[in-house]
């Protein structure tokens, strides 16, 4: 498996990032899409978070397995704020459901506190609505906050709870 930063767009990596999140929201994960997500709107979200990253605003990686098919991926959204330059948001943790239970998910979050860290950020956040997410970030160390109930919708219809983590980076 390849960790790689992304900062430019190529039509591969488009349409590898629009295939792993059509697939998870397919599967239901609550990431901000509803059921149904079309290539184009898949593609012109991956099109923005990419310009994000080439502006500076996040950090884009992706895991790919040896032919370069891309597995999952996440984000590290810096925080904008003027008195916040130590934070940033862990955000798109995806990885493609047949990928999973392989170690990508741990292998994309390990890389990404690393990357926020050389990149001077010491608090992490993120918020999930999956119980194997859950596990995972728990295993990795990340501290869970609590629990906010009805916080957004499952892609095929009804609300679903998210619960809070943070990592301190040492």
């Amino acid at each position: 498996m390849n960790i790689r930063l992304v900062t430019a767009a190529d039509e591969a990596t488009l349409h590898g990032l629009s295939e792993v999140l059509i697939d998870c929201v397919t599967g239901g994960a609550s990431v901000s899409f509803m059921a149904q997500l079309s290539h184009d709107k898949a593609r012109a979200f991956w099109s923005e978070a990419i310009a994000g990253a080439a502006r500076g605003e996040r950090l884009l990686l992706i895991a790919a397995d040896g032919t370069g098919a891309i597995l999952g991926t996440v984000q590290v959204v810096f925080a904008p704020y003027e008195n916040q330059p130590h934070r940033a948001d862990l955000a798109k943790m995806l990885v493609h459901r047949a990928a999973r239970r392989r170690g990508v998910g741990a292998a994309l979050l390990a890389q990404a506190e690393i990357l926020a860290r050389q990149a001077g950020r010491t608090l992490l956040v993120l918020d999930t609505a999956s119980g194997d997410a859950e596990r995972l970030y728990a295993r990795m160390g990340w501290q869970r906050c609590g629990v906010i109930p009805g916080y957004a919708l499952l892609p095929h219809g009804g609300l679903c709870d998210t619960t809070l983590f943070y990592r301190a980076l040492r």
